[in-house]
């Protein structure tokens, strides 16, 4: 079971398209706000969202990265994911709208309540 560490986590993903609007600068710093182990990273002029995972191996960080998988796959959103020894890198942003959207955010807060799920 997932516990849920921000109130984003409970959300679902929208269905989003080409004229989906991206993350302002004001909503950017109160949603950041809900997960403050994730950071911004600016790749290839696109704006994401960033975190690395720790683990005391390989196949645990492995197992992390499928559970991951799992869930994006249920919410029809899917991050990049770097997968090395003891670490998992993932980073969230929207295809579509080559930035930021809601989206990302709920996803970020569902891949950390996996972590503390998996960490307690």
């Amino acid at each position: 079971m997932v516990k849920i560490v921000s109130s984003l986590g409970k959300q679902q993903c929208e269905a989003c398209d080409l004229n989906a609007s991206k993350i302002g600068n004001e909503e950017l710093q109160i949603l950041l706000a809900e997960i403050p182990d994730w950071h911004i990273k600016n790749i290839d002029n696109i704006m994401q969202l960033e975190r690395s995972f720790n683990f005391a191996n390989f196949i645990q960080a492995m197992d992390f990265a499928n559970k991951v998988a799992r869930i994006a796959e249920t919410e029809a959103h899917h991050p990049s994911i770097h997968i090395e020894w003891g670490q998992v890198k993932i980073n969230w942003w929207t295809h579509k709208i080559k930035g930021l959207h809601k989206n990302d955010f709920i996803m970020a807060a569902k891949t950390e309540a996996l972590y503390e799920t998996n960490n307690d």
